[in-house]
Order: C-alpha cells, then sequence, then structure tokens
C-alpha cells in the first residue's frame, strides 16, 4: 500500500518462525522496540495443505496441529498488566485463497447436521475480488483471524479458542488501518500473527473464510497508562462489502437460545441461496460463511432472541 513506512524487520514463514500452540515458554524470534513497524509473512490456515485440484478427500484424510502462527515477537518494555496496541497497517495476499467445510460427522460448523458430506472452493484472488460460482464477487478485505499474546498459563494452549489475551478472534473489521489493544499478561507480550482471511462473514458459519497466506504490517506500542480486560480496537470497517450502506436480504431465526437462533437464521439463508439463487447447498453455506453477517437483533424479549443474518445483494452480477 502506498503510504505504509517500510518495516523495520520483516519475519518470514520458514519453519524457525512458526508455532502452532500459545506457549509463553517459546523463545522469541524477534525483539522490537515500541514504535517499530514489522512485516509478518503468514501461512494460510491449513499450512499450505492444498491447492487448485484439492478435493473433500484431501480435506479428511489430513490432521492439522493448530493454525500455523508467525511469531512470536518480543515487545521490549511491556508487561503483566500493560496494553499491547498493534495498528494493522497494511495487508497483501499472494492471489489465492481456499474454504472447506468438514463432513458433518466431525461435529464442525454451524450445520454439520444439514451438510454430512464435506465441502471446498478453491479462490481465485484479484486485486480486490475473490470469484466464486455463477459470476459471483466476493470483495476483499483482509484481515488476520488470529493474533494475540502469549497467556500467562503455562503450557502449550489450542490455537483454535479465542482468549482473553487475543486468539483466533475472528474480528472481521480488524482491517487495514485498524488498532488492536491487547491485554499483557507475560514480559515482553509475545505477539504472534496467522490464520489470515481474504473476506469472512461475521460468524465464519461453515468453519474457515477465504483462507490465505498474506503478508502483514503492523505496528507495535506499549501502553502503561491504560488496562483492558479483554481484546478492544478501532477500526472504520468497511461495515458492508461495498464501504457504504447497500441493499441487503435478510433472514431471521428466533429461538430460546442465541446459538440455535444463529443456525435457524443461515438455515433459512442457505435455503434462499440454493431455492432463490440457484446455488447448491454447499456453495451456499460456504458463501454464507465468507459474506454472510450474523447480528444479534434483540436479546431483551423474553423468552425468544432473535438473530438475524444479512447477505449483500451487491455479489451477484
Amino acid at each position: 500500500m502506498s503510504g505504509t513506512p517500510a518495516p523495520d524487520h520483516t519475519l518470514d514463514a520458514s519453519d524457525a518462525h512458526v508455532h502452532y500452540e500459545w506457549d509463553n515458554s517459546l523463545d522469541p524470534v524477534l525483539t522490537v522496540d515500541p514504535g517499530e513497524v514489522v512485516e509478518f509473512v503468514c501461512r494460510d490456515a491449513a499450512d499450505g495443505a492444498f491447492g487448485p485440484d484439492s478435493t473433500v478427500d484431501d480435506l479428511t484424510s489430513r490432521e492439522f496441529p493448530g493454525h500455523p502462527l508467525t511469531g512470536p515477537v518480543a515487545v521490549r518494555g511491556a508487561e503483566p498488566g500493560d496494553v499491547l496496541e498493534v495498528e494493522l497497517l497494511d495487508f497483501e495476499h499472494h492471489g489465492w485463497g481456499v474454504t472447506y467445510f468438514y463432513p458433518g460427522d466431525r461435529g464442525m460448523g454451524l450445520l454439520p447436521e444439514e451438510f454430512p458430506e464435506g465441502g471446498m472452493h478453491w479462490w481465485d484472488l484479484d486485486g480486490g475480488v475473490g470469484r466464486f460460482v455463477e459470476g459471483i464477487e466476493v470483495p476483499l478485505d483482509p484481515f488476520p483471524g488470529n493474533l494475540g499474546c502469549a497467556p500467562a498459563e503455562t503450557g502449550a494452549h489450542s490455537t483454535t479458542p479465542p482468549r482473553r489475551v487475543g486468539g483466533n478472534l475472528d474480528v472481521k473489521h480488524l482491517t487495514e488501518g485498524a488498532t488492536l489493544s491487547l491485554p499483557v499478561e507475560c514480559p515482553g507480550a509475545l505477539f504472534s500473527i496467522g490464520d489470515c482471511h481474504g473476506a469472512q462473514g461475521d460468524g465464519e458459519v461453515c468453519v474457515t473464510g477465504i483462507e490465505a497466506p498474506m503478508d502483514v504490517t503492523v505496528r507495535f506500542d506499549v501502553r502503561s497508562d491504560r488496562s483492558v480486560e479483554h481484546p478492544e480496537f478501532r477500526t472504520t470497517g468497511p461495515f458492508t462489502p461495498t464501504g457504504r450502506d447497500e441493499p441487503m436480504y435478510g433472514t431471521t431465526g428466533v429461538a430460546d437460545d442465541l446459538l440455535e437462533a444463529t443456525r435457524l437464521a443461515v438455515s433459512h439463508m442457505v435455503d434462499h441461496l440454493h431455492t432463490d439463487r440457484g446455488l447448491t447447498r454447499a456453495e451456499a453455506y460456504m458463501l454464507c460463511s465468507v459474506a454472510v453477517d450474523c447480528k444479534v437483533s434483540e436479546v431483551v424479549d423474553a423468552p425468544n432472541w432473535v438473530v438475524s443474518a444479512y447477505l449483500p445483494e451487491s455479489l451477484f452480477p
């Protein structure tokens, strides 16, 4: 990106710079001062396992140790109780991405019972769009799905769940120009990053967005004058695919459990995309995961809550 400061350091995605668990005993691969800029080269979430000719058979025959994370980077002066500010300056994809979901018997994703067979789509990422099927183009707004500091608790911890120090947040608005504030639990903070997405819907309902290798440029700062209990951030979005208000098609789920309400809203959206837009149900499920936003519409009218799923109609030719 024009105007992005030149990095003071670059960490490539060689084995020496990649790990698969959160563990505060890992030695930092780099130590930087507050204010310095670091370019992280990040592998995709599947660690390069898939290519354009990959199938669901390749998905089910592989076991993955965790998200490949580049790091950890120690930031001088960061101590437990401080806040690590991570300014996200630039993202550069490598021209491809992949979206997939596992067979239903794995119990993964939001609707495993509706999809006994797995699915996969290989994306051509061209500039600012990813190409799907039937002429559908998904705007790209890259962000890192998994980024954070090492937790204070000793031992190795899975990269799958989000944590109070960050981790697998999947907040799709941590785009270029956003600043993420993370609580520090270990000296140096021990920051790592990976699992980048070209695009994702709020919810990431099939368990993947557009998973893509990416170069991410960030700038660090340490704040001892404030504290946060959980990750907080400043962002300008975009909050819709086009960056402005635009026509949407919405489905809702109504239930006495928020997760069940979300399942219903997404299931109805899959029905809409299949019946009214002509996609296969597997294609519809993956499109929901990369481009449909799930929002909590209300939680105050007991005994039922409402979740809505929003589909941007600008995706369709």
